[in-house]
């Protein structure tokens, strides 16, 4: 009778909740495979079992529910990621990596990338850095039954999604878990990013999810995830009680507590607009007089109403070791702005490095740093990133992410030719004209890109574009581009494109 009575109490407290101990949550959310394989299968698979094996290490032994890995020696290098949601047990992250694992090798001999989906975990690799990626699209899984109060559920659902997406970001260790009461029960979410993103690209990727997830209320379950990040929220408790976290101090940093200052704040700066308004209207109008045309505000003073982050310093020797003296054999291409190579930096980390067309030109000292801070501060899934920047003599190196699929024009022209499908295609366009809208119209001071082209276009690993070479032009000495005109690839004093554009 006693062992009855403790078989079902240990039944009762695994079951008493989804999510509890003894539950790794492996259901299959998304298994994706590259349809490239490494040039060195046999490089390749060595250094993708150790990668996976300094996983398996670090969570077992370490019980670390986020780690990294790579495994670079060879000519096929491979990095790894596992994120376990916060709330499984050591235990239970360990058997959802173990399930990934096996999963995961799956995919076809020598793919050169995949990723694995659970509720409970996530596994990825690559044959490239892909620590600090986002994905520039959300898959949705949205539960079939809708809930009792579904006007109310929506309201409250969207709330803490929205608070969520706000809070996240702002957390050590980029993870949130929340329970908040709705009529007739409760809704429990979580959202959480790679601990390898920016907090910037946490939040990008967070607002991506929350618009996708929201799409399934007033359904009491639905689920928001990409390689960068995942939301999910449930009627049903997935979490125990004890695991959610107040969110509340970080929606007051610049949330909803301040909202009263801001509307004090928008008061006063009116009243001081119109006071400043009547005595401009009252100097010029008794002498009747024509007020001067104003100055163009100089480049450097608009970066300077702005708090924009500097760019990374790399030393001229390290760009140097890693493109192999700039080797032809490394040069991925050349254009109007110079040459690009392929690097692999000392942490192997593979950075395409474009070296400029240098001159004597003094311009091109005084616009370098200014044109490099704009530049390095433009943050979208569709732009190249530019990781940082050398100067050396009259040599101006730029240093970008590396796009394993090159440019669009090979896909198009060159020995690629035809082998996009439509859904690519559309996605290409789609992707092209949202980081041009960026450029445009959402950054906080608009750039004008003027020399959209397939080379310009480059790929990633998914064959999602990225839009390079914007605000490049007024590095080049005046006679190396037909492009060095007075509106390409300038920054424009607001967001309205001028009639001669």
């Amino acid at each position: 009778m006693k062992l009855v009575t403790l078989t079902l109490l240990m039944l009762w407290s695994w079951w008493s909740f989804e999510g509890a101990v003894g539950d790794p949550q492996t259901l299959l959310l998304k298994q994706d495979c590259s349809g490239f394989t490494a040039p060195n299968l046999s490089n390749f698979n060595q250094n993708l079992n150790a990668s996976l094996a300094d996983l398996r290490a670090e969570v077992s032994n370490q019980r670390k529910h986020f780690a990294t890995s790579q495994s670079t020696t060879g000519t096929s290098p491979v990095y790894a990621m596992i994120q376990c949601r916060n709330y499984l047990s050591n235990t239970d992250c360990a058997a959802c990596l173990a399930a990934a694992d096996a999963k995961i090798r799956n995919c076809s001999t020598g793919a050169n990338g995949a990723r694995v989906i659970y509720d409970g975990c996530f596994l990825r690799y690559e044959s490239n850095d892909f620590f600090a990626q986002i994905m520039p699209r959300s898959s949705i899984l949205c539960g079939s039954q809708s809930a009792d109060e579904s006007t109310a559920f929506s309201e409250a659902g969207q709330q803490v999604l929205t608070d969520l997406q706000i809070a996240t970001p702002k957390i050590t260790g980029y993870y949130a878990a929340t329970k908040t009461q709705v009529a007739g029960g409760a809704i429990y979410a979580i959202a959480q990013c790679a601990e390898t993103l920016t907090q910037d690209n946490c939040l990008e990727c967070l607002s991506n999810e929350q618009t996708t997830v929201q799409g399934c209320l007033p359904n009491t379950n639905g689920r928001a995830f990409d390689a960068g990040c995942f939301m999910r929220y449930s009627e049903t408790p997935f979490f125990s009680d004890n695991q959610t976290i107040d969110i509340a101090p970080f929606l007051n940093q610049g949330g909803r507590s301040t909202k009263k200052w801001f509307i004090i704040g928008g008061v006063v700066g009116g009243l001081v607009l119109v006071v400043i308004l009547l005595l401009s209207f009252l100097i010029i109008i008794p002498g009747c007089r024509r007020s001067q045309i104003p100055k163009r505000v100089p480049r450097g003073n608009i970066l300077e109403g702005t708090q924009l982050k500097g760019p990374t310093k790399f030393k001229y020797s390290d760009l140097k070791a890693a493109t192999k003296n700039f080797s032809e054999k490394n040069k991925l291409g050349e254009g109007g702005f110079g040459a690009v190579y392929k690097g692999t930096m000392k942490n192997g980390k593979v950075v395409a490095v474009k070296k400029l067309i240098s001159g004597n030109s003094s311009k091109i000292d005084d616009d370098f740093e200014s044109e490099v801070m704009l530049i390095s501060n433009v943050h979208h899934r569709n732009l190249v990133q530019l990781l940082g920047c050398c100067s050396k003599g009259q040599d101006r190196i730029l240093v970008y992410e590396y796009m394993a699929n090159n440019s669009l024009d090979k896909f198009l022209f060159g020995n690629r030719r035809c082998s996009l499908n439509w859904k690519q295609r559309y996605d290409i366009i789609l992707g092209t004209a949202r980081g041009l809208t960026y450029l445009h119209e959402e950054f906080h001071v608009s750039i004008i890109h003027r020399d959209i082209k397939s080379c310009n276009i480059l790929l990633d690993e998914e064959l999602q574009p990225k839009i390079s070479d914007f605000g490049l032009v007024k590095l080049l000495p005046e006679d190396k581009s037909h492009l060095s005109t007075r509106f390409a690839g300038t920054v424009a004093r607001n967001h309205k494109w001028s009639k001669e554009y």
